[in-house]
């Protein structure tokens, strides 16, 4: 009896048009709608990599010429020079191919078409080499064979500090929006969660009221249909991080399995929490979506979904909400995975999750078990 409830659990869940759109076609567009306003934001503004100029010699300069030869060599140079004419450097500066035009002769100017940090780093770069010019001009008058070593000033930060990275994790923050993405369908597992106490009340639905009349005992019926839906949100949720990491080409970091096990982990929590509403209340079906889709919303926003900062905003006055707010305890831990070499705070979220999984199904079921109807 109980295989054969299953069955028809998973088959209805499946079916379900509200789960469809919001549990697969939602999430995917506005993945794709993130990828669209976020996917290059990092690159262009923090991530640094080197910058393509076009370089109009009007005369000989040696000098000039030779420090750009020292910035654009090796792994990390900072130019990518391109000598041209001056009608072919605007014309590569109209297309977007150079960040901006040097005009090296008597003089060093500079012409740039935006207001952007490359922009800013080639003004540094033409102010800085005009403080060094005369300096270099000297050396090459008085000793020759320091040049080299006045030149390397240049391009290199002189720092009494060491670099040690605190993560191999991927540091651009804009990927918490999507970290907050597959929390937020995880959540809305709740829908389904909903199906089940439509499904099991006699007074919700026809369905329920055969279900209530059969022989079945009713922590059966409740358990075949936590694990069907639970089944259900499990394919949803691998949908939705398969559509980010494999088609969108969001980086997870280097522990995806672990990503694929909390993002089930989550979904499988929002359906508990879904049951537990559903079995609380005796309003109807669309007063009890329309209830749950508001406080899944809200949880939501005060994740992050809509504003980056918001949960930074929260810790400063109510530290203690994002610890117990499910979805941001979702979203953390897709965070924790990235960033920490170890599992310690992970792993404290993923028992978050698991202790209002449970919590939320006991009292579920409870609250279903001890429901009785005067007349089906």
């Amino acid at each position: 009896m109980f295989l054969h409830d299953l069955k028809y659990e998973i088959i209805g869940n499946l079916r379900a048009k509200d789960l469809l759109l919001w549990l697969m076609l939602f999430p995917i567009v506005l993945g794709v709608l993130f990828k669209i306003a976020f996917g290059s934001i990092y690159e262009n503004e923090t991530l640094f990599s080197s910058i393509p100029a076009a370089i109009v010699m009007s005369g000989e300069n040696e000098v000039f010429r030779s420090v750009i030869d020292s910035v654009s060599d090796g792994d990390s140079k900072l130019l990518e020079p391109t000598y041209a004419e001056e009608e072919e450097a605007l014309s590569l500066l109209k297309k977007g191919d150079v960040s901006g035009i040097i005009y090296a002769g008597d003089s060093i100017s500079l012409t740039v078409a935006g207001k952007g940090i490359r922009e800013n780093i080639l003004k540094s770069f033409i102010e800085q080499y005009s403080v060094y010019e005369t300096m270099i001009t000297d050396t090459i008058k008085s000793d020759p064979t320091k040049l080299k070593a006045v030149i390397s000033a240049l391009s290199d930060d002189v720092s009494a500090c060491t670099e040690i990275p605190v993560t191999q994790g991927n540091t651009d923050n804009m990927v918490q929006y999507f970290y907050n993405l597959i929390a937020m369908v995880a959540i809305f597992g709740s829908i389904t969660g909903l199906h089940i106490t439509e499904n099991n009340q006699a007074n919700m639905s026809a369905l329920g009221a055969r279900k209530n009349c059969s022989p079945t005992p009713k922590q059966v019926s409740l358990s075949a249909a936590l694990i069907g839906s639970f089944a259900a949100q499990a394919v949803c949720m691998i949908v939705c991080v398969s559509f980010l990491a494999f088609v969108l080409k969001i980086d997870f970091g280097d522990r995806l399995p672990l990503v694929y096990l909390t993002a089930v982990t989550g979904g499988c929590m929002g359906v508990t929490m879904g049951f537990f509403t559903g079995s609380i209340s005796a309003l109807g079906k669309d007063a009890k979506v329309a209830i749950n889709m508001s406080v899944s919303m809200t949880l939501c926003f005060l994740s992050g979904l809509m504003i980056g900062n918001i949960k930074a905003e929260i810790a400063q006055f109510a530290p203690w909400f994002n610890d117990v707010n499910p979805v941001a305890i979702i979203s953390d831990s897709f965070y924790c995975l990235n960033l920490y070499s170890d599992y310690t705070r992970f792993t404290v979220k993923i028992v978050s999750m698991l202790i209002y999984m449970a919590l939320f199904g006991i009292l579920g079921i409870v609250l279903s078990r001890r429901k009785r109807y005067a007349s089906i």
